[in-house]
């Protein structure tokens, strides 16, 4: 259950997110300039709670407002690494953690995506952008993460991440097949389009050319999104 209301605008506008995750009720400050937790995210939150990371080294690359984080140490794990882009990001992350009891050893590390020091972590967990990625080829997040996984994580490790249909999933599964990963479906969902999803022509036009990249029900839209594990080969 979320309260985060959807507005217009870029998704950076200050608010108070509360959202119950399994037996979790979580308030976190977001301020503006800090993403806003959305619906992709949720979803990836609610499928956490289903996960047991006891005796994990985790890495979550863009925490955000903290959220994944919190739900992550109170499914187990010992130690996390939180990555955001900028410091301030990172500081109101650390904020909601300690907030909300999070007392396991964290490094809290500026880094731009995939270039993150140290590791093999066990196990790697992401939202990666699409719909906002700021890139010209929008799937620049989803195959990095993929293709470069080997780097971070350990052989037999694993990938968490959620992925929506507008993104064309099959094309994510081929290429996760292609580096030898096991991949299973944590949980799916349908959400309709987000408000600003509207405010950027081009970004629907790229999206009906998607092959089963959304659906439209009652005069609405909406899409699919898929909360994933692939198991790095050993």
């Amino acid at each position: 259950m979320c309260s985060l209301a959807q507005r217009h605008g870029d998704n950076l506008y200050p608010v108070q997110f509360s959202a119950t995750f399994g037996d979790h009720t979580l308030d976190l400050e977001v301020p503006e300039g800090v993403w806003n937790p959305t619906p992709h995210g949720v979803h990836l939150g609610n499928m956490l709670t289903q996960l047991d990371f006891s005796g994990e080294h985790v890495l979550e690359l863009g925490t955000g407002c903290g959220v994944h984080a919190i739900l992550i140490a109170r499914a187990g794990a010992p130690r996390m690494t939180v990555t955001e882009i900028d410091q301030p990001i990172l500081d109101n992350a650390r904020h909601n953690l300690e907030k909300h009891g999070i007392e396991i050893p964290i490094d809290y590390v500026v880094a731009d995506w995939i270039q993150v020091d140290g590791g093999p972590y066990d196990c790697l967990i992401t939202n990666p952008p699409f719909g906002k990625a700021g890139k010209h080829y929008r799937r620049y997040f989803i195959d990095t993460l993929i293709i470069e996984a080997h780097k971070l994580v350990r052989p037999g490790g694993r990938l968490i991440f959620i992925h929506s249909s507008m993104a064309d999933i099959p094309r994510s599964l081929r290429l996760m097949d292609e580096c030898g990963m096991e991949v299973r479906i944590l949980g799916e969902t349908d959400h309709e389009f987000r408000n600003y999803y509207f405010e950027d022509p081009q970004y629907l036009l790229e999206m009906a050319k998607i092959p089963g990249g959304y659906q439209v029900r009652d005069g609405r839209q909406y899409e699919r999104l898929m909360a994933f594990e692939a198991r790095l080969p050993r």
